[in-house]
């Protein structure tokens, strides 16, 4: 507290000096912003706890998104796979059937 009332008063004798004047203006406008900089930055600590949790539930969601979408490809190739060794036996068999009647 003993700062500020410090600072106030060299504020006021910068004040009184007729040449300084932008000076002051100066030194108020960057004060001003340096302190909006700590406000910020006390913000952004308090919630980023927040915001780390809701981005590592994003990555899970995903990570579990592409695993679905992996197994649904597995899934369909091996659909595919056993589709292609059915329509194999049925033409095997078809010829194997051709043979004996032919005979």
């Amino acid at each position: 507290m003993e700062t500020v009332q410090e600072l106030i008063l060299l504020a006021k004798e910068m004040m009184a000096q007729t040449s300084r004047r932008k000076l002051v203006k100066l030194y108020v406008l960057g004060s001003v912003l340096a302190l909006f900089g700590v406000v910020l930055g006390l913000v952004e600590t308090v919630c980023s706890p927040f915001t780390a949790a809701s981005r590592l539930r994003e990555e899970e969601a995903a990570v579990a998104a592409l695993r679905a979408s992996r197994e649904r490809q597995t899934l369909r190739t091996q659909a595919l796979l056993e589709k292609g060794k059915q329509q194999e036996a049925i033409v095997c068999s078809r010829a194997l059937s051709k043979r004996l009647h032919a005979s």
